[in-house]
């Protein structure tokens, strides 16, 4: 089988060749069709996380390590205890499988199983820039219906991180939320938000070229934080101050932005998702006063993956348009991403 490796962190990714996995017990092998690559993939190959002041911590564990996450592929062999899915059909694969051992394991929350002991596909263990990927259990499949091959993989982790940040932010029909982001991330949640949520979403970013695109898709508003009164732009549409406020980007100047945007109102909800990378100073005394809360988001758990491929299937989220390339063109499209060249979601193919 061929693969395309990480060897070094912020290199050229390798191919390289080997013998096709063979699945033994409830192990299943996928043949990859298509991958999607995201931002984590970049912070993956760079090797670290930013953390400010010029700190970072690991990306991953070991070199060597072939990427992807986002995986749908075809089934194509099983080990001698799988019998309940079907040889030939394809899947959505989760990524996120934890150890099986741990507490957080043990209490269906294997997406917080500690770095140390996961086997994250594509972060930890091999994944979808390899033409087969070996699933440690059939229950990590899932059915995406009649989504087009190329946009399936994109909802194990992009999608399922807005599914899963939607849901924490508690929002009731009709309420309105402000997405800082208009990159693939930020337009996938935008399609949620809309579908599964119906509410009102105002989307922030940088490039007026994205947010031309989350315009067309259904955003409220959309507002470039770089032009002069845009906080207080967006503070007037929504009667004074924002409620709710998902940072798909995750920067200390999305951050900062975001949070000025609660003005003098108690009660507001960050919710922070994107790792670009950072810090943040925060007041603490008018954090106080406020009562407001930051809270984190990693991804989401087996049964948020299974609600929201529940939505999938219905019809309820309506298709993004994805951009393909050859999985040969894995390390120039990282470059790209990294740059900012890509205008929403890309996958590679097999």
């Amino acid at each position: 089988m061929k693969s395309y490796k990480v060897v070094a962190s912020g290199a050229s990714l390798e191919l390289h060749e080997s013998e096709r996995p063979v699945p033994k017990g409830k192990q299943v092998l996928i043949k990859t069709i298509a991958c999607g690559v995201c931002h984590t993939d970049i912070h993956i190959h760079d090797g670290y996380f930013d953390l400010g002041n010029d700190n970072h911590i690991p990306s991953r564990m070991n070199e060597t390590l072939t990427m992807g996450h986002e995986i749908y592929g075809e089934l194509i062999e099983v080990g001698s205890d799988v019998s309940n899915v079907e040889i030939g059909k394809k899947y959505v694969v989760y990524p996120w499988i934890g150890c099986g051992e741990c507490n957080e394991c043990e209490r269906d929350m294997e997406h917080y199983c500690s770095p140390f002991t996961a086997e994250n596909l594509g972060v930890s263990v091999d994944g979808g820039y390899g033409e087969y990927v070996l699933v440690k259990d059939s229950k990590y499949l899932f059915d995406a219906g009649n989504t087009p091959d190329e946009l399936a993989g994109t909802y194990a982790c992009r999608g399922l991180t807005a599914y899963s940040a939607l849901k924490k932010a508690n929002l009731d029909r009709g309420d309105s939320v402000v997405i800082i982001s208009a990159g693939g991330l930020g337009l996938l949640a935008l399609k949620i938000a809309i579908a599964a949520f119906e509410v009102n979403a105002i989307v922030v970013d940088i490039d007026n070229e994205k947010l031309s695109i989350a315009k067309k898709i259904g955003a409220s508003e959309v507002i470039n934080s770089k032009d002069e009164g845009a906080a207080s732009k967006i503070m007037e549409i929504l009667g004074g101050a924002a409620s709710t406020i998902l940072d798909f980007v995750g920067s200390e100047e999305s951050v900062n932005f975001g949070y000025s945007l609660f003005g003098i109102n108690k009660g507001g909800l960050y919710v922070l998702i994107g790792l670009l990378g950072g810090k943040f100073d925060l007041p603490l005394p008018l954090h106080t006063f406020t009562a407001r809360t930051i809270t984190g988001t990693y991804v989401g758990s087996m049964k948020e993956m299974k609600e929201l491929m529940d939505l999938v299937r219905e019809g309820r989220i309506e298709p993004l348009e994805v951009e393909t390339r050859p999985v040969s063109k894995a390390s120039d499209t990282l470059a790209d991403l990294k740059a900012g060249k890509i205008k929403g979601l890309v996958c590679l193919k097999h």
